[in-house]
């Protein structure tokens, strides 16, 4: 940070003092949210709402080239249609928000803020499915939903949040596991190459697994402080959901069949996840893909004769090549401007002076590193493109060993219990037991976080209970 940096900008609490806090200060400095009106609830402002965007048109584009329509189903679910699933119901019932009144009179039936939209997805479908060749249905919907949570904080937990919620109709069971499998592959595609954080893919428990699901797939990621969050879930319903909605249809054979259904999301946490993976002391740190701006050109002695000029003819260079860049020409000093950007976590600052223009370069800065270089106004779209391209695998290897590090095994109880008191993943054997999962649970305070589709042959028994165990699982703490 530029000296004096810390009188100018606002101070972020050290991380390693309080992460919590450093979450917080981060989250309302940068100006990514603001506190609302209504307990748990935020209100985000442009610069993380941008940041949404390009998630947003990185998925959608995604979607639809796998062949997905965007759709859009009603705020409210009469009580009726909700407990229709008991599973799903059940699963929900403590998060729901309920409206009882409309117009000052009581309603005759309640309505249900959507906490999520199986029900209504379900419903639309029994009345537009009658026959083979209206399937597949792949339908994907953006809005907001409602979880009445006890603990908030803002993105990793809100009361309202917005997301992206996939919900498909098959016709068999493997054209359904097919696609469940292929949309989790989409959201760990995402991480990896567009916010630059490693995942690990994997199932979910039956414990852990969505209500009235058959299956649960999950990304789960580890963020600075070592624990894990989970990034992105895909569901494989199966025919349960169909059974209880009356989802059937004629095959080429005129029988009468149930469809099979997935759905799957993503939602507003992952900008939680940017922040608590790739943020330092100074604030946010922003992977190039995702990052609203990826190039801020500062004007130094901007009072000086074609300095503005410059900055300008220098952003519209990089915008015609394809790059995210601003300059800022506010009345502001250039030292203010410096840690502003790097609290914003802005990957590439360019700064441009009167000494700058009589050598015909300018000085790049980046933010992963701090590295200061000196390159030619004639070649700096093809050295921005590269110093980008740069950051981005580096953020991506920082955070994969970063996460190898904290990264531990147990062979027994002991052992789990011990590692828990680390900062990380820890990885065992496991029989599979509902039992032995509650077991670690309660004794070391982990939960398991998944059981991955890459295995490894850690031992022959499981962790909690000795017995033979042929799985390798995940635990973890979790936001």
């Amino acid at each position: 940070m530029p000296k004096n940096a810390s009188k100018q900008v606002r101070a972020i609490t050290d991380m390693e003092a309080d992460f919590a806090q450093w979450y917080t200060d981060v989250c309302l400095k940068a100006e990514l949210c603001d506190y609302a009106g209504v307990r748990g609830s935020m209100i985000m402002r442009p610069y993380g709402y941008a940041i949404w965007e390009n998630v947003q048109a990185w998925l959608d584009r995604r979607f639809k080239e796998l062949g997905h329509a965007n759709v859009y189903m009603p705020l409210l679910i009469p009580e009726s249609l909700l407990q229709k699933e008991k599973d799903h119901v059940e699963g929900f019932a403590p998060e729901v928000a309920w409206v009882t009144h409309g117009g000052g009179e009581r309603l005759t039936e309640r309505l249900c803020v959507r906490p999520t939209s199986e029900t209504l997805f379900c419903d639309h479908y029994a009345n537009i499915i009658q026959s083979y060749r209206d399937l597949p249905k792949l339908y994907n919907q953006w809005c907001s939903v409602v979880r009445w949570e006890k603990t908030t904080r803002p993105f990793l937990r809100t009361l309202e949040f917005l997301w992206q919620e996939g919900h498909t109709a098959h016709a068999t069971a493997g054209e359904a596991e097919d696609e469940t499998v292929r949309m989790l592959d989409v959201y760990a595609e995402f991480f990896e190459r567009v916010l630059a954080i490693p995942v690990v893919k994997g199932v979910k428990t039956d414990r852990e697994k969505f209500a009235g699901a058959e299956r649960t797939y999950t990304i789960e990621s580890l963020m600075h402080d070592g624990k894990a969050l989970q990034s992105g879930t895909s569901h494989n319903f199966g025919d349960g959901f169909a059974r209880a909605f009356g989802i059937q249809y004629s095959d080429r054979n005129n029988e009468l069949r149930y469809v099979h259904q997935t759905s799957w999301g993503m939602t507003t946490r992952v900008i939680g996840a940017i922040i608590m993976v790739h943020g330092d002391n100074s604030g946010l740190v922003l992977p190039p893909e995702i990052a609203p701006h990826q190039v801020v050109i500062v004007p130094v002695a901007a009072h000086k004769p074609g300095v503005l000029e410059a900055a300008e003819e220098l952003r519209a260079r990089l915008k015609s090549a394809g790059i995210r860049a601003f300059a800022d020409d506010s009345d502001r000093s250039p030292g203010w401007k410096f840690a502003e950007h790097e609290m914003r976590g802005v990957p590439l600052r360019v700064e441009i002076g009167p000494r700058d223009l009589e050598t015909g370069q300018c000085v790049a800065v980046r933010r992963d590193t701090g590295d200061k270089n000196v390159i030619a106004l004639d070649g700096v779209e093809s050295y921005v493109k590269g110093a980008l391209a740069g950051i981005q695998e580096n953020l991506y290897q920082k955070a994969l060993a970063r996460r190898e590090s904290s990264t531990k095994t147990a062979a027994d109880m002991d052992e789990l219990i011990r590692a828990a008191d680390l900062p990380g993943f820890v990885k065992s054997m496991w029989c599979g037991g509902e039992d032995c999962e509650a077991a670690v649970k309660e004794r070391a305070g982990l939960s398991s976080r998944c059981v991955p589709f890459e295995q490894e042959r850690l031992g022959d028994t499981c962790v909690c209970c000795g017995k033979p165990a042929d799985k390798m699982i995940y635990w973890g703490k979790a936001y």
